[in-house]
């Protein structure tokens, strides 16, 4: 068994604490010490660099989003499966070991990845997002003619669409028999839709939860107004996906429940300034447009509502929401920074915060022996994010180098 010791280093461990001078050995794919002048087989120079934990993404669409209804119509079926190996391998080069996909990727992606077929993070998938009719899956247009917004549904993909309480037990037993890692739940409709008045019953919430809980799987809801977030949360929601307005009484009830916010607002940035222009929703599939909807009041209202949660408690995870855009995974850490995270609290929401929220704590979010040994070796201010990618040198999964900037 080789003993491999990066050597010369800093180490950012984690946990929040400040980066300090220690070598790192691992054996057979796990952290077995951290300390000074530790003797190896193999020995890895890193002597001016700062090794971090592999870095997690919570919310991703590995397979690629087309909303363009030009562009979904003409996409062939099985193009969605050679797109996402680009993805994986994007993401990959962030620094990003390990991630969890909202709706899209099925058994199949997830075994090419585990047995090597394909390079890229490991994988947790929830195959589909369960909506309602008339909700953020639901292809109906004014036309009468269906047009799936997202993913058509196949043998490895249920059809995500369900009603009523028994209507849900039976979609979610279903994304499970698939190979689900967790269940997903789309609990309203989009943030740039009617959301307040499309989503789940509190009834329906609770049923899914408690399939949830029965199979011990996570229970990932993406909910948009607090209403929304305070149903979810009672319903027993693991993870809140995007966010909005958050009222008071929403934090507080996440904060209770020790539920974690993943706030995807990397996309958001750039309406933060001046007022611009509203995108064209006629032209998109699956967001409805409300008339009534501007971009920088939502982007503010987000911004405004993470930074509130963060100061009452609310534990905050890493998550980008994105699919073609892989890649540009890193933009969520400067977006949380400009939500009021520290620098050091966003880097730990990107590792040990993540890990915490999707139950992989126990093997990953950390470096420390006994853990997986994903590490990220950084050749720059760990904490300069705009150039974070660029200063990446190399990233290892389980102690295997699996990304080099040299390669």
């Amino acid at each position: 068994m080789t003993r491999i010791v990066f050597r010369g280093g800093q180490v950012f461990d984690g946990t929040g604490s400040a980066p300090v001078r220690a070598d790192v050995a691992v054996e057979n794919g796990v952290f077995t010490d951290v300390g000074s002048d530790l003797r190896g087989d193999q020995v890895v120079d890193v002597t001016g660099r700062t090794l971090l934990p592999g870095m997690f993404d919570c919310h991703v669409h590995i397979l690629g989003v087309e909303m363009a209804v030009k562009s979904r119509l003409n996409e062939p079926f099985s193009y969605q499966f050679y797109n996402a190996k680009r993805n994986l391998e994007r993401t990959l080069a962030c620094g990003i070991t390990t991630i969890r996909d909202c709706a899209g990727a099925d058994l199949g992606v997830k075994r090419a990845l585990e047995d090597g077929l394909i390079p890229g993070p490991r994988l947790l998938i929830s195959v589909t997002a369960l909506s309602q009719t008339g909700g953020h899956m639901d292809g109906w247009t004014p036309s009468s003619l269906w047009v799936d917004p997202y993913y058509v549904a196949h043998p490895g993909r249920p059809s995500s669409i369900c009603d009523g309480v028994d209507g849900v037990r039976k979609a979610a037993r279903q994304s499970l028999r698939a190979g689900a890692d967790f269940l997903k739940v789309l609990a309203t409709h989009s943030g740039g839709a009617s959301y307040l008045r499309t989503r789940f019953s509190r009834e329906e919430l609770n049923a899914i939860g408690d399939e949830a809980r029965t199979s011990q799987v996570g229970f990932a809801v993406h909910a948009y107004g607090s209403q929304a977030v305070k149903d979810s949360v009672a319903a027993g929601a693991t993870t809140i996906e995007h966010v909005r307005d958050l009222d008071d009484e929403a934090i507080a009830a996440m904060r209770e429940a020790d539920t974690a916010l993943v706030p995807t607002i990397a996309p958001l940035l750039k309406y933060l300034g001046d007022d611009r222009p509203d995108e064209p929703e006629r032209d998109r599939l699956g967001h409805q447009g409300d008339p009534n909807n501007s971009k920088t009041e939502f982007a503010r209202e987000a911004y405004d509502s993470v930074r509130r949660a963060h100061g009452a408690g609310v534990r905050i995870a890493m998550g980008t929401d994105y699919g073609n855009d892989a890649g540009q995974n890193l933009d969520e850490l400067t977006a949380l920074v400009a939500a009021g995270l520290t620098p050091a609290e966003t880097l730990v929401a990107a590792t040990s915060g993540s890990a915490r929220a999707v139950g992989l704590h126990d093997e990953l979010g950390t470096i420390e022996p006994g853990k997986r040994a994903d590490v990220v070796v950084v050749d720059g201010d760990i904490f300069d994010f705009s150039k974070l990618k660029q200063n990446i040198e190399s990233v290892h999964m389980d102690g295997r180098l699996v990304h080099s900037r040299t390669r």
